[in-house]
């Protein structure tokens, strides 16, 4: 069977040029039209194009001309609708971020790799910490602290010495960037069902930023997280290189 394939791409020269000799190739649907959605970029623009598809019927399958390409399949002409009639298929939720700034405007953000607070001056954030209404770490001193979701795991998590989480497990990564106090704090797994907050303690004197898979918001008051069941982003891996294979892999290299 022909699959309906819309093409979409980074900005990225190799990018564009890949998505023009592939349309010449299988021709070009519209995203709400297709039966698959290709992505030809990055991770960062494989993001861009899940939460653009979110509510479309075709799920995801990217090809990397970017750099890492962690979500992505390894690029090639040939053979595509092949590969695309064989693809496995992953499902992962979003992180729904909600927020209030000192100005006391209210944000909304979804994230599926992670909700990061960051420092956003000289000094150091200060933050509490609250799990499903119980204060867990009534002040963690750090250059930052993240919510990161399995699919995100290996991203900003990992880099800051958060754990790999593998893809189906009920479980969510807290994980804090570069604590001062308490210094050896390592973070914490937290049910996937869990509703994780972050107050900032001395908004004014330490100002922090929130960000939401790059989609960021100055000056936080409050930030509460949690995963959102309601939301299935679909993503198609070529067999035996899915998320599960890519997330153990990460572990040995």
């Amino acid at each position: 069977m022909t699959l309906r394939i819309a093409f979409l791409a980074s900005r990225a020269p190799v990018a564009q040029t890949a998505r023009a000799v592939l349309i010449g190739r299988y021709g070009n649907a519209k995203p709400e039209e297709a039966d698959v959605i290709v992505a030809l970029g990055g991770d960062g623009f494989m993001l861009r194009t899940l939460h653009t598809a979110q509510g479309l019927p075709a799920a995801v399958y990217g090809m990397n001309r970017g750099t890492i390409g962690f979500l992505m399949n390894e690029y090639s002409e040939t053979d595509l609708m092949e590969r695309l009639h064989e693809a496995e298929e992953e499902v992962i939720n979003p992180l729904s971020m909600q927020a209030m700034d000192q100005f006391g405007r209210e944000h909304k953000a979804l994230a599926i790799n992670e909700v990061s607070l960051l420092r956003a001056g000289p000094q150091a954030a200060r933050l509490k910490i609250t799990v499903d209404g119980r204060v867990r770490l009534s002040e963690l001193v750090c250059d930052g602290a993240l919510l990161a979701t399995p699919a995100g795991s290996t991203a900003y998590n990992y880099s800051a010495h958060g754990p790999i989480l593998p893809i189906g497990s009920d479980v969510l990564a807290l994980t804090a960037i570069a604590a001062f106090r308490p210094r050896r704090w390592r973070g914490a797994l937290v049910p996937k069902t869990a509703k994780v907050r972050f107050d900032v303690l001395e908004a004014d004197k330490r100002p922090v930023m929130a960000d939401a898979d790059s989609s960021s918001i100055m000056d936080i008051d409050w930030v509460e997280i949690k995963s959102d069941p309601a939301i299935e982003h679909r993503i198609l891996f070529d067999p035996g290189h899915g998320l599960e294979e890519r997330l153990i892999s990460e572990q040995f290299t």
